[in-house]
């Protein structure tokens, strides 16, 4: 579909790719903000899409059939079209304008789209949300966790301008459907800063005139997995059998020649859901929370135009996205905190026994309801001035608590900080937001880059200690270069990679001698478990480095890496499993070859409110994929020296800064 030009839509592009768009109306907005993406991001975008439609053998070849398969079974492509169907007329429009501008840049610049990319063209708007349920159903809520962040809100009475803050930062992989695109969207009244995942067509972390918003993973469980008995017929049912219903798809697969074969797929279903594994006398149905809940960028636009705490609240109580926590600033004053989620009612069971497949023989042990947004934690302006989430359950979003595990359903959540994704880096995060009494936006940027690890200060101590004793002249020699170490893993830091060697090489049953506990819920696990066989390891890495480094004292930055295209930088942060909350993921790592920067820290952003925000921004990887692109990986060298840049919002200034304008 062809939208009608309107010569007041303008992109304003800055010299870091972000588009500045100014649209007359909600529609333009749509389409404008459609080719900026594919401009910036063109073949990853056509790439997403095309699996999105679980087509991916079909255009590119074998690789792709088991994720076809799984969207099959999952039923995403037929869904896709329902929840396009069941759309408001306003955001159905903005859908399609959305996809015309992907597809009106796609016609207006084919040599900018690979070849093997320009069979997905021309793009519907069910592509766009049969990509949003593989992104936020099969992958954030359901996948392999790869996905954290940290996110604080100040309150004025902790602020030293008076005026409450806002620090968003996401730790995703760095690239597919988890890449941020960074923007800056205006159309009447509304003018918003921040990211949207790509292809996503509204943001889904940034700040308007009046309130900012970050979101951070939580631990949830919004699924169940349900083991059903396979009898003659189908699966036991209420004492007795019940068939499945089934359904055939045939997946078309491209072969290395440019010929197809074609694969008949049984898609089978219970009363539970879609059936995904099976054994010769078991069957595992996997049900989703949120498929029955359309109207997710309804609720992203309404997040996006909440001008006070109640306004987000009320989008958030539409409790269409399954998953998140939120954290909000807002220039009258308010921080706020909340643990969303559509969390199944559930007859019974707690955190622990929820981890496990289900009993499926009987009808009520299938859950139908959603707990609704009064029995979800949160809490507004609390007392100690401050909110903090790191992946971790709700108990600790401020200290002292402010709402007690006992009094939501044992399900809901892990009870205990041993529930976060990484539990050194959220004691880290509590650490560091409770390390001063005042802040501002300067102190927020210079916190957020820190890469201290909480793991060197919680073992390094003993580690130490215990060499002292040792007559090995290699075990004291190592013992010199980690006690020379400031404990950082900054790019210069020495003994870094020595440190990080050397606990990556013991077992986990020899790490820690005292496992977390209630009574010191921000100083355990604590100890060696085996001070023998610390020091034993201490001495293989050490020899390890010896021959494949010639040296202990090798800087982190030649340890570790980071790179995107052509870019590299030396390495800067660290995973969060080692307290570090300056994160980056690492891959790699072969002997004497440096660790590569793989995920972690991608788009930051500090805010403060005053008279009109300020804001400092990052998306360290770049805002362009597209081959030849300038700015894939020029935020590097920013990111690896702790700058964040300025966030350019009012009109002049952005005209000062632009490098192209399209009229569209």
């Amino acid at each position: 579909m062809t939208m009608p030009p309107h010569p007041s839509t303008e992109i304003l592009w800055d010299r870091w790719g972000v588009p500045h768009i100014y649209a007359p109306d909600f529609v333009s907005l749509g389409r404008a903000f459609g080719y900026a993406q594919m401009e910036s991001h063109g073949d990853l975008i056509l790439r997403l899409y095309g699996l999105a439609r679980g087509r991916g053998a079909e255009y590119w070849g074998e690789e792709y059939l088991g994720t076809d398969r799984l969207l099959h079974r999952m039923g995403i492509p037929p869904r896709a079209q329902a929840w396009a169907e069941a759309q408001t007329p306003e955001m159905r429009a903005y859908l399609e304008a959305f996809v015309a501008g992907m597809n009106e840049y796609a016609m207006a610049h084919p040599e900018a789209i690979a070849p093997s990319r320009r069979v997905v063209l021309p793009i519907q708007p069910t592509d766009v949300l049969a990509h949003l349920q593989r992104a936020i159903h099969l992958q954030f809520l359901v996948g392999p966790t790869l996905a954290g962040s940290n996110g604080w809100a100040i309150a004025p009475s902790r602020s030293r301008s008076g005026h409450s803050l806002l620090l968003s930062n996401t730790h995703l992989p760095w690239g597919g459907l988890f890449r941020w695109y960074e923007a800056h969207l205006n159309t009447g009244d509304v003018n918003l800063y921040g990211a949207a995942l790509v292809g996503m067509p509204l943001l889904s972390i940034g700040f308007n005139a009046d309130l900012g918003w970050t979101a951070t993973v939580n631990p949830q469980k919004a699924w169940t997995d349900y083991r059903l008995t396979l009898a003659p017929g189908g699966y036991r049912w209420e004492g007795g059998v019940a068939a499945f219903e089934t359904e055939e798809v045939r997946i078309k697969i491209k072969q290395a020649d440019g010929t197809f074969r074609e694969e008949l797929l049984t898609v089978e279903r219970s009363a539970h859901g879609p059936i995904i594994s099976k054994t010769e006398q078991t069957a595992t149905a996997l049900r989703i929370a949120g498929f029955d809940r359309p109207y997710i960028f309804e609720q992203l636009w309404a997040m996006a135009n909440a001008q006070n705490r109640q306004d987000f609240e009320n989008a958030i109580a539409q409790q269409q996205l399954p998953m998140f926590n939120f954290l909000t600033a807002d220039r009258h004053g308010e921080i706020f905190y909340v643990f969303n989620a559509l969390v199944p009612v559930r007859s019974e069971g707690n955190w622990a026994s929820e981890q496990q497949p289900q009993p499926g023989d009987r009808a009520d042990q299938i859950w139908h309801q959603y707990h609704p947004y009064a029995d979800l934690p949160k809490v507004a302006n609390p007392p100690s001035g401050w909110l903090q989430n790191s992946n971790d359950p709700p108990w600790t979003v401020t200290l002292p608590p402010v709402f007690e595990p006992e009094d939501f359903p044992a399900y809901l959540t892990p009870p205990d900080l041993t529930g976060a994704l990484n539990l050194l880096r959220s004691q880290r995060s509590l650490q560091l937001i409770q390390s001063q009494d005042q802040w501002d936006l300067e102190s927020l940027v210079k916190a957020k880059f820190s890469t201290r690890l909480a793991l060197g200060d919680r073992i390094l101590p003993e580690l130490l200690t215990l060499a002292q004793g040792e007559s090995d002249p290699l075990i004291q020699k190592a013992a010199q270069v980690l006690a020379a170490w400031d404990r950082h893993t900054n790019a210069e830091s020495k003994g870094a990679a020595l440190f990080v060697q050397w606990w990556w090489s013991l077992p986990p049953g020899q790490q820690w001698a005292t496992p977390w506990n209630a009574r010191e819920p921000l100083t355990t696990p604590k100890g060696l478990a085996d001070p023998a066989a610390a020091l034993r390891a201490l001495k293989r890495v050490a020899q390890d480095m010896e021959r494949d480094w010639g040296r202990l004292d090798l800087p982190w930055g030649e340890f570790t890496r980071l790179r995107v295209g052509n870019v590299e930088e030396p390495g800067q942060g660290a995973p969060g499993s080692l307290g570090s909350f300056a994160v980056i993921d690492l891959a790699g790592g072969e002997p004497g070859e440096p660790f590569t920067a793989v995920g972690g820290d991608g788009f930051i952003l500090a805010l403060e409110f005053g008279d009109s925000p300020r804001a400092l921004v990052l998306n360290a990887y770049g805002n362009g994929t597209q081959p030849g692109s300038p700015h894939r990986g020029d935020q590097l060298a920013l990111y690896r020296r702790g700058e964040l840049r300025e966030v350019w919002r009012e009109r002049s200034t952005v005209e000062a800064h632009i490098i192209r304008r399209d009229q569209l």
